[in-house]
C-alpha cells in the first residue's frame, strides 16, 4: 500500500475508533491488520463493524471497511471496486472439484478490491496479495461501501443470468447460484 495512506486515524469516527480501541492508530496498520484476518462471511453483510468484532471478512467487507475508514478520514483517492471475473481453476485452485463436477470451465464471480492510481489492491486472503483475478476480469465498476450488500449481489446475479443465456449454459440461474455457493464454501474451507 502506498505511503500516501500512512495517516493517523481519527478518534471521532465510528470505524476508525473501533480500530483505535484495539490498538491500531494508522491506516497502514489497519490495512495490514485486516489483511491478516481470515477469510469468512460476517454474520451481517451490511454491518462493516463486524470485520473487527468478528475478526474475519470477505473481499466485500474487508475492502468496504477500509474504504469507509478512508472516507471518515477525508481520503477520497482510494476507491472501492467490484469486478466480475472468470473464476476458474487457474486463478482459484480450491474450486477445481466443484467445476469438474458440473463440467464448467469457469463461473463469473464478483470480487471487491481497492484501487489507487489505477493500481489494484486485494487483501481478501491473509496469505496472499495476489491479483490472480486481474487477467480474467470481464467488467469492473467503482462503488461506495454501502453497495457491497444488495447492489453487489444484484449486479452479480444479473451478470450471471446474461452469461447463462448468451453462453448456452446447461443450468438454470438457481443451479448456477448453488454451484457458485459450493465454490465459495470450497474457498472458505481451503483459503484460496
Amino acid at each position: 500500500m502506498d505511503n500516501a495512506f500512512n495517516f493517523q486515524l481519527s478518534e471521532d469516527k465510528i470505524l476508525s475508533k473501533l480500530a483505535i480501541d484495539i490498538g491500531i492508530t494508522s491506516f497502514i496498520g489497519l490495512y495490514n491488520y485486516i489483511h491478516k484476518l481470515p477469510y469468512g462471511r460476517n454474520s451481517n453483510r451490511y454491518d462493516l463493524e463486524l470485520v473487527i468484532k468478528e475478526k474475519k471478512g470477505t473481499c466485500s467487507s474487508k475492502h468496504a471497511y477500509l474504504k469507509q475508514v478512508a472516507i471518515e478520514n477525508g481520503l477520497e483517492q482510494l476507491s472501492l471496486w467490484i469486478g466480475i471475473y472468470k473464476m476458474n481453476t487457474k486463478n482459484t485452485k480450491s474450486i477445481n472439484s466443484v467445476l469438474e463436477k458440473y463440467k464448467l470451465d469457469y463461473i463469473p464471480e464478483s470480487h471487491c478490491y481497492l484501487k489507487h492510481n489505477n493500481k489494484r489492491y486485494d487483501i481478501t486472503f491473509p496469505e496472499s496479495t495476489s491479483l490472480k483475478f486481474e487477467d480474467s476480469l470481464l467488467t469492473e465498476e467503482e462503488i461506495i461501501p454501502k453497495q457491497v450488500g444488495t447492489y453487489k449481489v444484484a449486479m452479480h446475479q444479473e451478470y450471471l443470468k446474461t452469461w447463462i443465456e448468451a453462453s448456452n449454459i446447461p443450468y438454470s440461474f438457481q443451479e448456477i447460484w448453488t454451484i457458485r455457493e459450493d465454490c465459495i464454501l470450497a474457498l472458505q474451507n481451503k483459503k484460496a
